[in-house]
């Protein structure tokens, strides 16, 4: 079946993580993604060396020998699932007349660089929309495009602490410098910025006409606060940390289970799941505990709830227990490791996962696209990421009008290539 985005061209520049997500997902309907990059800046945010042959050797993958160590980047290799590759020197003009005709051939640009990349290599909107006034430009800066922080940079851990995140996600008895960094911030953004380039693009349809998009990945991940946002807009409350505890489900909480660092996960939003969870750990005793009375008796008084149910699930495994009390209607989980998460018999069940060969890497399993189940177009991994500057031929020649000689007059000159010729 074709893809619901078949025949849509999106440029691709970002960086790390949020970027580059916004743009597989949209390689994930099929658009034709192409990411353009530079043999004389070795971005280690994307093609980050964090595998060795001998480590892919060790997993069972059958890797090329003589792979190019950007190429064996998990980073690049997930999030750059189904797109191309193409190099590009956009520091001298031939570079930019031909990222000049990439953009008129194309639909959108999505960048995420840091502040001030964009403008001193001379892509702002103004400039690219009248190359192509249908252009849909995606910028997506941590802060947004305006005000005092829009020339700060920042990671996903910055982010979210400058919204508040931070300090809320947390244990009572400990400070901010035990929060570990999750960097969710990224997977929220990119999963917004694919959201907009597509409301765009119905705009669009509809006038004709291209738009600038500046979306800022620190306003984008407030939404996930709006409760404690809400509170203290409402109530002028500031909320703390909370561990695994919730304002309003009790008990709620992650309790240890038998065997090596094996965990369950429980949360109960009402009087009739805490009085199917007392019966499932055979304590019925605590469901006629005035104590427990209510959701606020029960969080008034969570300590003691706790210890009951980490002495009933302490030597149970935590599948058992998982599949227990969700047959009493108990919302529970297995907390489970990344090996467990492989073999989880719903997942697989689902076809989450699609094995790929890739042409250095060898042959893996890859996360699918997290709509994939569509039941008129259904997705999957069209190809495995490419290489850096695999697709330079398809892109110069095929695409942008090149003839060979001058293909290979880019090729000699530095402009293109499949190897970085610098570290920086």
């Amino acid at each position: 079946m074709r893809p619901p985005l078949e025949g849509l061209r999106v440029v691709d520049m970002t960086v790390v993580w949020a970027g580059p997500f916004a743009t597989a997902l949209l390689s994930d309907m099929g658009a034709e993604v192409i990411r353009v990059e530079s043999i004389h800046y070795w971005d280690r945010n994307w093609r980050t060396i964090s595998v060795t042959i001998d480590q892919l050797r060790a997993q069972g993958a059958e890797p090329d020998p003589a792979a190019k160590p950007w190429d064996l980047s998990a980073n690049a290799n997930s999030v750059g699932r189904s797109k191309r590759s193409v190099t590009m020197d956009l520091t001298r003009q031939e570079g930019k007349a031909a990222f000049f005709r990439l953009v008129e051939r194309s639909d959108m640009f999505v960048e995420n660089n840091a502040p001030g990349v964009i403008q001193r290599l001379g892509l702002t909107y103004d400039v690219l929309s009248k190359v192509n006034p249908r252009l849909i430009m995606l910028c997506m800066p941590a802060f947004g495009a305006t005000g005092p922080y829009s020339h700060f940079r920042a990671f996903a851990s910055n982010t979210e602490a400058i919204v508040g995140h931070t300090l809320l996600r947390g244990y009572t008895d400990t400070d901010p410098s035990n929060t570990t960094s999750v960097y969710f911030a990224d997977a929220c953004a990119g999963a917004a910025g694919a959201f907009a380039l597509l409301a765009a693009l119905r705009y669009r349809m509809q006038t004709g006409r291209g738009q600038f998009i500046d979306m800022s990945q620190a306003e984008n991940v407030s939404h996930t606060l709006s409760q404690a946002l809400m509170d203290y807009s409402m109530n002028g409350r500031v909320q703390g940390t909370l561990g695994n505890r919730d304002p309003m489900r009790a008990p709620q909480g992650v309790y240890r289970c038998a065997g090596d660092d094996a965990w369950l996960a429980l949360s109960c939003g009402s009087d009739a799941e805490f009085q199917a969870l007392c019966d499932v750990i055979g304590r019925a005793d605590l469901g006629a505990d005035v104590r427990f009375a209510d959701a606020a008796s029960r969080r008034a008084n969570h300590d003691d709830l706790d210890a009951a149910i980490g002495a009933w699930t302490a030597d149970k495994d935590h599948y058992d227990a998982f599949h227990l009390l969700q047959a009493a209607g108990v919302p529970a989980s297995p907390v489970l490791n990344v090996a467990e998460v492989f073999a989880d018999p719903h997942l697989r069940e689902r076809d989450v996962w699609q094995q790929l060969d890739h042409p250095a890497a060898g042959r893996h399993f890859y996360l699918k696209s997290p709509i994939s189940h569509m039941s008129k177009t259904p997705l999957r991994i069209w190809k495995a990421a490419a290489t850096l500057g695999q697709d330079n031929e398809y892109v110069y020649k095929e695409l942008l009008g090149y003839s060979q000689a001058e293909y290979e007059w880019f090729l000699a000159n530095g402009f293109a290539g499949t190897t970085y010729v610098s570290e920086g």
